[in-house]
């Protein structure tokens, strides 16, 4: 909402959200929640697994963003000066990350559109990031082709979005939320559920890759943020002699699909090695 009314430029996907409610009868909460299901059917035809927070996503977010542009005192934030815009801008940001943090950390599935990504990366064997560039370039360049707000504010939600999520896991771990999280609760962990804490994900992470390459020389597991989704692996193994890099990756990707499907993994970065 904030960063509707801003008017200084959208995220790549509500771009296309923007461009379609302009050419059609949707609301754009109403076309978010149609890219959506139409994102989420895709990724189950491509043999993604989802859970009850991949369909909350679908269709709770747009519900809620028709509701709040629905009140006036919302709409007449459009109206304010540049200053008030630009700080619209950046809560809108700070909310994003904070909440995509919980959504997230609450391990009930991944987004409609993380699904994709990961079902096109297992389907394809491209690296996740250049898929997930590629899905966010699409979005983008249809949404602009449609009309949709473009500017200053998609530039600063593309740069900004990554740090605002890595803080707001940080935040959250040293929350009372987090601690009890750390100490255990009445609540029994879900089997594929993330953890905010970095312990428990570079354990199951290091015991993947370790069933994954027995006889590895070097294994390694660091989450570069803390907030246990931000990963780096270093892998030496016998298992990558006369593999090109590609295939070398592919290899740890492999092994860490079900934390990369699940949402533990929200970025990855590997170093492989053979044994020579």
């Amino acid at each position: 909402m904030s960063l509707v009314e801003s008017r200084l430029g959208l995220p790549p996907w509500d771009v296309l959200h923007q461009g379609i409610a302009r050419h059609s009868p949707l609301s754009f909460g109403e076309a978010v929640i149609a890219v959506g299901v139409l994102v989420l059917a895709a990724a189950i035809l491509l043999g993604a697994r989802i859970g009850i927070g991949t369909v909350a996503n679908a269709i709770l977010i747009g519900t809620f963003i028709d509701l709040l542009l629905a009140i006036d005192r919302v709409q007449d934030l459009a109206h304010e000066s540049l200053a008030g815009r630009t700080g619209l801008l950046a809560l809108g940001i700070v909310l994003t990350g904070v909440g995509s943090a919980f959504y997230i950390g609450a391990g009930l599935g991944a987004g409609p559109r993380d699904s994709l990504m990961i079902a096109l990366w297992q389907k394809t064997g491209i690296r996740v990031g250049a898929v997930r560039a590629a899905i966010e370039i699409s979005a983008l360049s249809a949404g602009i082709f449609l009309g949709g707000t473009f500017g200053i504010g998609t530039v600063a939600f593309a740069l900004l979005i990554g740090p605002c999520i890595e803080a707001s896991f940080a935040l959250f771990r040293r929350s009372a939320l987090g601690k009890r999280d750390r100490s255990g609760s009445n609540e029994p962990h879900r089997a594929n559920a993330t953890p905010y804490h970095g312990d428990m994900s570079v354990d199951r992470l290091r015991t993947l890759l370790g069933e994954a390459f027995p006889n590895a020389q070097q294994l390694s597991v660091d989450d570069r943020t803390g907030g246990g989704d931000h990963f780096r692996v270093v892998v030496a193994s016998p298992r990558f002699d006369g593999l090109s890099l590609v295939e070398q990756h592919r290899l740890v990707y492999d092994a860490l699909a079900d934390p990369l499907r699940d949402g533990t993994i929200h970025e990855l970065r590997i170093q492989t090695k053979g044994s020579a």
